[in-house]
């Protein structure tokens, strides 16, 4: 999903195919380069606290966050052109 910064016209993916790969793998330093502080320091007490378990979890949450984020900061949702496309035959 593509999202356009109102301010400045910026468009930024929110979500590829593999953002809850990068979840996984990386946890809250994939929040951080995004930044999304509060689910980077979220999901590290929670792993902390879960002893790993929620780690496997929350990428299942992946796009529903940043969805969120970027609503929640005024960003407009643009429809994704490869998405909006007929495949051909």
């Amino acid at each position: 999903m593509l999202f356009k910064n109102p301010q400045n016209s910026y468009i930024e993916e929110a979500s590829s195919s593999l953002s809850w790969l990068w979840v996984l793998l990386f946890g809250p330093f994939y929040w951080i380069v995004r930044g999304i502080w509060k689910h980077a320091v979220l999901s590290f007490l929670l792993a902390l606290f879960t002893f790993g378990i929620s780690h496997l979890i929350y990428p299942f949450f992946t796009y529903s966050i940043l969805k969120a984020h970027y609503l929640k900061n005024g960003w407009i949702p643009l429809e994704n052109p490869s998405e909006s496309t007929p495949s051909s035959p």
